[in-house]
């Protein structure tokens, strides 16, 4: 099982990265906060200071079409704000 699935890449995430040395993760649902320190020390190679996680409830979305209607939804979604020891650095965009 792995634990982070892919670095969140949006101008809030790089923002944070700038100003606080915070990098976002998309993590597994059910892993938990030493889970993905642990991961994220062993991939990357840096150490944690603070992670934090929020879950983000599925999207519901439903509309009429000729057979009735149709009801769809999106994945729950975990991510991880990862902020790293002074001086860690972690480049995101490295080819693994």
């Amino acid at each position: 099982m792995s634990i982070i699935i892919k670095p969140v890449i949006s101008e809030k995430a790089n923002y944070l990265t700038d100003l606080r040395g915070s990098y976002s993760f998309l993590v597994d649902t059910k892993a938990n906060k030493i889970q993905i320190k642990k991961a994220v020390e062993a991939a990357y190679g840096v150490k944690v200071a603070d992670v934090n996680t929020m879950i983000y409830a599925p999207k519901v979305s439903a509309k009429y079409t000729k057979k009735g209607l149709q009801v769809g939804k999106t994945n729950k979604l975990k991510k991880a704000v990862i902020k790293l020891a002074e001086g860690e650095v972690i480049d995101i965009f490295a080819v693994n």
